[in-house]
């Protein structure tokens, strides 16, 4: 029994100390306590579709984009894939090399290099790497900064993911559209939303992920939106979780289409048009 209640039972103590979430005496403190809260309770999201898709196949695999420490990836495979889905792999894909050199050490160390793989890429190199399968059951990206996001986007429309989990961060692209076409938009009234540029910034942020959902939806994939309760240290509390219902995406393109022209987003239209099929 964990001398912490809120350490799982199942939870590799020795993988918390090697991820510093515990120090090397075992002990918890408010900011990695935090921290192990934020890991589980997305785990907690991400545990159903992991265990639908393992109702399918058993070599259940998952792409985490910016995967960073991979602190996400490290507690899906100790928690699930190592007792539940032993053929399955977890592929952690991360720009920063030290990271990724790091990542390596601590799977061998640890016995879990057998179901994990970390590779130096970008989300959007990654798209055409043939180190990443072209089966892909799960893609993550969890406050990759600046477009990863929609480069993640990309990819599991590529790969045709069965499900994709995205908490967006950075989101500056559109907030910069609008402002250069704040003079020509204020014709209209609706500009006054981001008429100020505190406002700018915040409905940009907020019109991005609108359009990312009307992206995924005009590719068949249901989507759901709440807020990723936990990440008490940052604004960017938004939880995208879509899945492949291979439904009809007509009308979810059209409202995106009717959306962007509305913006005065046009120069972002292939942004959100692309990925397959679009």
């Amino acid at each position: 029994m964990s001398a912490h209640p809120e350490i799982r039972p199942d939870q590799s103590i020795e993988l918390l100390k090697q991820l510093h979430i515990l120090t090397r005496d075992g002990k918890l403190n408010q900011d990695s306590r935090r921290k192990l809260k934020q890991v589980y309770h997305l785990y907690q999201f991400i545990e159903p579709l992991l265990l639908e898709a393992l109702a399918e196949r058993p070599d259940v695999q998952l792409v985490d984009h910016g995967a960073g420490k991979s602190y996400l990836g490290f507690i899906l495979y100790d928690l699930f894939f190592k007792s539940r889905a032993p053929a399955g792999k977890i592929f952690g894909v991360e720009t920063r090399e030290a990271l990724v050199s790091s990542s390596r050490r601590l799977a061998d160390k640890l016995g879990f290099s057998a179901g994990m793989r970390f590779y130096n890429l970008s989300v959007a190199d990654a798209i055409d790497s043939d180190r990443l399968p072209t089966r892909i059951d799960v893609v993550t990206a969890l406050h990759a900064c600046d477009t990863a996001t929609d480069d993640a986007i990309r990819f599991a429309l590529d790969k045709r993911a069965r499900f994709i989990v995205l908490a967006p961060c950075c989101q500056a692209e559109v907030a910069a559209e609008l402002r250069k076409t704040k003079q020509s938009a204020l014709r209209h009234s609706l500009a006054e939303l981001w008429r100020h540029p505190i406002h700018t910034r915040e409905f940009g942020s907020h019109a991005t992920n609108v359009l990312r959902c009307l992206q995924l939806e005009s590719h068949g994939y249901q989507v759901s939106v709440t807020e990723l309760v936990g990440w008490e240290h940052s604004m960017k509390n938004e939880l995208i979780i879509a899945t492949d219902k291979n439904r009809p995406g007509q009308r979810a393109a059209e409202r995106l289409d009717a959306l962007i022209g509305t913006l005065g987003l046009e120069a972002l239209r292939g942004r959100f048009f692309s990925g397959a099929g679009g």
